[in-house]
């Protein structure tokens, strides 16, 4: 099916050396046959970053595939190749009624998901270099996602959530950029969390600043509305705060993860992008 490009032809974009996408006709058979079970990846940049992640991505989409291209020359030539033999041109009307809203790249994906036991491995691992962060049943979709981006920066062990909300909802997946696939992400129950001391944050917890986040932390976080759950503080081994000026009421729930995370990385050994 990948058959190689025709090195004769200069109207390829992708050069003589990569393979060539699937056809038209091909690839929105394959969508709709793939598209119950796996997960989107909604735009350029989260089809990049799980391709960079090692995702198994069995087709994409674009409604312009010379701007795609020309896009990953500019911005991901790491996967330039790979998106090159991947990418099917299906024109804009075909590409919008396959995504819930169109993205301004023009481009979607279907990746598979990890397995879940692949998951939890990762998570519960003993001896665990570092945190997992803890969504204590959050509510909005952006914001989950916004986390899970940022624990990927961060080289976080993964994030998990309690409640309701499904992390690895579309919306979701568009907020973290496609970046499920560099850290575990899951659904848990309070009781289902994998070991390690618990950090929850709570306004009347002490003081972070005098703190050293080991490795193997759980550090939890309540939900946007409604805080920590009496579940997950009765769980909790310490009840940390951030510094905040009186009268300011709260952070933005990324914000509360970004500034945890950074405390964490200030005596943390392989933090990435560390010296």
């Amino acid at each position: 099916m990948n058959d190689p490009a025709d090195p004769a032809d200069p109207a390829d974009p992708a050069g003589p050396d990569a393979d060539a996408p699937l056809s038209h006709a091909d690839a929105m058979a394959l969508w709709q046959r793939r598209v119950g079970t796996s997960v989107l990846l909604d735009g350029f940049h989260a089809l990049k970053h799980a391709l960079r992640f090692g995702a198994e991505v069995p087709v994409a989409v674009t409604a312009d595939r010379s701007a795609a291209l020309a896009l990953a020359d500019e911005l991901a030539p790491d996967v330039r190749r790979t998106l090159a033999g991947l990418l099917t041109e299906v024109g804009q009307a075909a590409y919008a009624s396959l995504v819930p809203r169109t993205h301004p790249t023009g481009v979607a994906a279907l990746a598979v998901r990890p397995a879940r036991e692949t998951r939890l491995r990762a998570l519960g691992k003993a001896g665990r270099g570092a945190p997992v962060v803890v969504l204590d049943q959050p509510r909005n979709l952006g914001n989950a996602g916004a986390v899970i981006r940022l624990a990927a920066g961060f080289g976080a062990t993964g994030v998990i959530t309690t409640g309701t909300l499904d992390p690895w909802h579309p919306t979701v997946v568009r907020g973290g950029a496609g970046l499920h696939f560099a850290t575990a992400v899951e659904r848990l129950d309070v009781a289902e969390l994998p070991p390690g001391p618990l950090f929850a944050l709570d306004p009347e917890g002490e003081d972070i600043r005098g703190l050293k986040l080991p490795d193997d932390a759980l550090l939890a976080f309540g939900s946007e509305r409604s805080g920590l759950s009496r579940e997950l503080r009765a769980r909790a081994d310490h009840l940390v705060s951030l510094p905040m000026r009186p009268q300011v009421s709260s952070y933005n729930l990324a914000t509360s993860v970004a500034m945890t995370l950074y405390h964490w990385s200030l005596t943390a050994a392989g933090v990435p992008g560390g010296a």
